[in-house]
């Protein structure tokens, strides 16, 4: 049995309104972008740049937590009562990266890659947190492709732009690189704390919550949309042809 991390659902963060369904969302860019088809549940470790490990979460022994943490979407909407399991990142760097790195300074952090090409970035200090999950189920189902199979970072602390989906590659820096400049650089906060509404750089939180919510409910149709098109070419041919109205002979 893992363990099962749960405490009282704490007020909405600054500016948060919480909303009932949990829909795939995120940059208008990747709502077409989706993981393999088939693929598992197996990430790749790096540290500067030198291969470290394949890690097999089907398989691996690291332990397994369950714990029960709200998504707060830059975007100024959260979705509550998620129950992640996975492991927890800690346990990860323990494992697989601590022994092969000199002691991690200030600047050392993680990259995070996605199947989608998404990628993004925090401290290490942060993703050391005890609820920072690699999760692979949600609400004692496994992940599907909307909440981001195979497996999903998961560091409830930040902002959803920063909790990666389809996860298949995580390299660890001593001096943690700028991945992302211009305009994304704009939205990307280095931490994107939520308790702080680090919500992008440069610009207050508080006044990027008013050009956000305009976007909303058009970057969810748009990715919701895209979705049910790519579930619709993946289906078998028998199954999409049941879905069609026989013709009058």
């Amino acid at each position: 049995m893992g363990e099962f991390l749960t405490m009282a659902p704490p007020p909405l963060p600054p500016g948060q309104r919480p909303r009932p369904d949990f829909p795939r969302f995120g940059l208008p860019p990747y709502a077409n972008r989706f993981p393999r088809p088939g693929a598992k549940p197996i990430i790749a470790i790096q540290a500067d740049g030198c291969p470290l490990a394949e890690l097999d979460l089907r398989v691996d022994s690291l332990p397994r937590a369950t714990l029960e943490r709200a998504l707060h979407c830059v975007t100024t909407w959260s979705h509550l009562h998620n129950r992640w399991t996975g492991v927890r990142f800690r346990d990860v760097f323990a494992r697989v990266i601590q022994d092969s790195v000199d002691t991690p300074g200030a600047r050392a952090g993680l990259v995070f890659f996605g199947q989608d090409g998404y990628r993004t970035s925090l401290p290490l200090e942060d993703v050391l947190h005890e609820d920072v999950l690699l999760a692979t189920e949600l609400n004692g189902a496994a992940l599907d492709t909307r909440h981001g199979a195979p497996v999903r970072l998961i560091a409830p602390a930040h902002y959803g732009y920063k909790n990666l989906k389809h996860l298949e590659r995580i390299e660890y820096h001593s001096q943690l690189p700028r991945i992302k400049r211009g305009i994304r650089a704009l939205l990307d906060h280095p931490r994107a704390r939520v308790a702080l509404e680090e919500r992008g750089r440069w610009v207050p939180g508080r006044v990027l919550r008013y050009l956000y919510r305009p976007f909303i409910a058009r970057t969810a149709a748009t990715f919701e949309g895209a979705l049910l098109r790519h579930t619709t070419q993946e289906a078998p041919d028998e199954e999409r042809d049941g879905d069609r109205q026989p013709r009058e002979p």
